[in-house]
């Protein structure tokens, strides 16, 4: 099953079952995180009933996308692919560090500064290189702690697709300092359309993943594709490494980072910034991931750069 949650004509948030071309409402249901919680049967339930009885349906093409979790608990964005820290490590003269094969590092990220597809993003203060990070996330769907590899399965509700925004100049300024990415990435995380529940995955599980093609186009042009199968560390793996010592929450959400040469910081370190060149206000980012959908936003000018001092 696809959700969503979308702005009806009132501004106010609705969740609905995307069915062909039509979104279903689901009477009463204004957050995704309301149907989370157990084993996802709350979700499918619901799921279920409004296909045969919706408060309402919405033309998908007509509606108003917010990120399927729009203010979510927590944003852990991990770093996944290997063919993407290599690229990025060889082209800073380093060679690939061992402790990524016994770690799924992650980093947190600003859970209150969300895009849904359709929504503009503006380019942060300062900011000249603006890039996209073509990305799946996973959503969790209750509450665990100190899991193992083999419960994180059953933790997992869905997936979405997920382009992590970076501001490249900043974020390589401040992480001279030590710290972060911060700055870098706070400005902007872009999730959807819509969250697609884990069963409907499972008929494509390959590898450590899903046999699932990803792409990221900008205005029509193809720049970046990869697979979801060619991730190093599993969902499950980075669930339960995020779960150590600590909780985790429903709504939760898991990035698999950046996948291979998905990103322009990758691509014009190989082929130059000429051919791949930073993004700017009027550019179209568009990624699909087969049965996930396809995510789209277009990039606007920002605000100004207030100095500190």
């Amino acid at each position: 099953m696809r959700f969503v949650t979308i702005r009806d004509d009132k501004n106010q948030d609705r969740v609905g079952r995307w069915i062909g071309d039509k979104i279903h409402l689901i009477d009463g249901v204004t957050s995704l995180l309301s149907l989370l919680g157990d084993d996802g049967e709350r979700l499918h339930r619901a799921g279920e009933a409004v296909e045969k009885s919706p408060a309402g349906v919405v033309d998908a093409a007509k509606a108003r996308f917010r990120a399927p979790v729009p203010v979510p608990p927590t944003i852990r964005d991990f770093y996944a692919f290997e063919q993407h820290v290599k690229a990025g490590r060889k082209s800073r003269g380093l060679d690939m560090i061992p402790e990524w094969y016994e770690l799924p590092v992650f980093y947190f990220t600003n859970p209150s500064s969300l895009a849904g597809h359709g929504d503009e993003v503006a380019v942060p203060p300062g900011c000249q290189k603006l890039d996209f990070e073509l990305e799946i996330a996973a959503v969790v769907g209750r509450r665990g702690e100190n899991l193992k590899v083999s419960e994180a399965t059953r933790h997992i509700v869905g997936y979405t697709i997920m382009n992590d925004w970076s501001a490249r100049d900043l974020q390589r300024k401040e992480m001279l300092v030590g710290l972060g990415p911060a700055k870098g990435k706070d400005f902007r995380s872009s999730f959807g359309p819509c969250l697609v529940t884990a069963d409907e995955l499972e008929p494509l599980r390959k590898g450590r993943a899903f046999d699932v093609t990803l792409t990221a186009m900008v205005n029509s042009r193809e720049y970046a594709r990869d697979n979801l199968a060619n991730i190093y560390w599993s969902f499950e793996e980075m669930l339960s490494f995020a779960s150590r010592g600590t909780v985790v929450n429903a709504g939760d959400i898991l990035g698999s980072g950046t996948c291979g040469t998905g990103c322009i910081a990758e691509l014009s370190l190989t082929h130059g910034e000429d051919k791949y060149p930073w993004l700017k206000p009027g550019d179209r980012v568009e990624f699909n991931a087969g049965p996930l959908g396809t995510l789209a936003n277009t990039i606007v000018a920002g605000p100004p750069l207030h100095p500190l001092r």
